[in-house]
């Protein structure tokens, strides 16, 4: 069994999607930001980073106990130990690497920016702008790529999927504009949308 200590933020998500469509079993334990749970003693034991997700696995490598952080290790880790949805062609492997890597580094950092910058004390218009023309530009190339290809590294759905869809998903709930008009891209998700798994981990 998995323990998952994570809250609904889009790296939260991506935790939560991978151990759902990969069909681990796991315990939730969900993590108040607002109230500094991240903050506490028992958390940074897990990860003195204070950061979620954070997952425990009892049946780690070699049977060994493992607790390991960061969104994209923990899919990585969640799809290779279910077997699924990382590609053994090595050419289609590396596609994969490189549609996950822009998922996971560009869409979930550029949300949290325009989500800290929109919700400030005080926001800085211009500033607000700037980031949200950034994400919504790197939307459209998604749109553009997926205009070629059924997922987002080609004809195999991986783990670069659920990654971009996290991103995608609270981008759509918070900033609906930011996602609007780009057809391939609604269709893409409308699919990922439809998968159990996804629905199951949608519901915080």
């Amino acid at each position: 069994m998995i323990d998952l200590y994570a809250a609904g933020t889009s790296n939260g998500m991506r935790a939560r999607i991978a151990l759902e469509e990969c069909g681990l079993k796991y315990n939730w334990h969900a993590i108040d930001l607002m109230k500094g749970e991240h903050k506490t003693p028992q958390f940074l034991a897990l990860n003195p980073m204070a950061a979620i997700p954070v997952i425990v696995d009892d049946q780690g490598p070699g049977g060994k106990k493992i607790t390991l952080t960061q969104s994209s290790a923990i899919m990585m880790y969640c799809a290779e130990k279910a077997g699924k949805f990382i590609p053994k062609d090595p050419a289609k492997r590396a596609a994969m690497l490189e549609a996950y890597m822009s998922a996971s580094t560009d869409i979930t950092p550029m949300f949290g920016a325009v989500n800290q910058s929109a919700r400030a004390k005080e926001p800085h218009g211009p500033t607000v702008g700037m980031f949200k023309d950034r994400l919504k530009g790197y939307f459209k190339v998604w749109n553009d790529f997926l205009a070629n290809r059924k997922y987002a590294a080609g004809d195999e759905l991986t783990i670069a999927d659920l990654s971009l869809y996290a991103g995608y998903w609270r981008t759509k709930g918070a900033y609906p504009e930011l996602v609007q008009g780009f057809a391939n891209l609604e269709r893409w998700s409308a699919e990922m949308a439809a998968r159990p798994a996804i629905q199951r981990a949608i519901k915080l």
